[in-house]
């Protein structure tokens, strides 16, 4: 809607959180600190599961797999990660009904049955957050509107590496391929 009223049908709307993993979380972010944004990935997941909405909880692990090695001018951190980085963050109080993906590279989509198990269960919006906001928010966000979804980023739920990459990330693309709320008018919503 043009006067930023949220609406959501709870019947066709999924949440999928990025990346809120023992690995990623210690991470020195900004704007929002990592305690912020899992606090409120957490409010918005008992809210989901409360009202029988499916839960996507998506994680990175290249444990095991090829890892992505392109030819680039900067190159992402490289090594064997500790035992538990792939781990999901306790708070996220994993239920037995939510769907957990494992990604080998940024987005959640490329090589995972996100797709599918969004479409059986005809979820057409998803809500969106996690961390980093440039790269496994935007990466999903963008074949997830690619492919159709309609989505709605929870801009307190998710943060980056830098407070201007996120600023840039949340205004010049999430903005145009969905709709951005904080998690208070999201649960609103609900």
């Amino acid at each position: 809607m043009t006067d930023g009223t949220l609406e959501m049908d709870r019947k066709s709307t999924a949440i999928v959180v990025i990346d809120l993993q023992k690995g990623i979380t210690g991470r020195d972010v900004k704007p929002h600190s990592t305690s912020v944004v899992i606090s409120n990935a957490a409010k918005l997941l008992k809210e989901f599961r409360s009202r029988s909405m499916p839960v996507f909880l998506v994680h990175v692990d290249f444990r095991g797999g090829i890892p992505l090695n392109p030819i680039s001018d900067s190159v992402m951190p490289r090594g064997q990660p500790p035992e538990d980085w792939a781990e999901f963050v306790p708070e996220l109080d994993i239920a037995p009904t939510d769907i957990l993906i494992t990604k080998r590279q940024w987005g959640a989509f490329t090589g995972t049955e996100l797709e599918q198990q969004l479409r059986r269960r005809g979820i057409t919006t998803i809500v969106l957050c996690g961390i980093a906001t440039t790269y496994g928010v935007e990466s999903t966000a963008r074949f997830a509107y690619e492919l159709g979804f309609n989505q709605i980023f929870a801009e307190d739920a998710m943060t980056d590496m830098s407070g201007e990459a996120h600023a840039a990330s949340v205004e010049y693309v999430l903005k145009r391929i969905g709709r951005v709320r904080s998690t208070q008018e999201i649960l609103q919503a609900l």
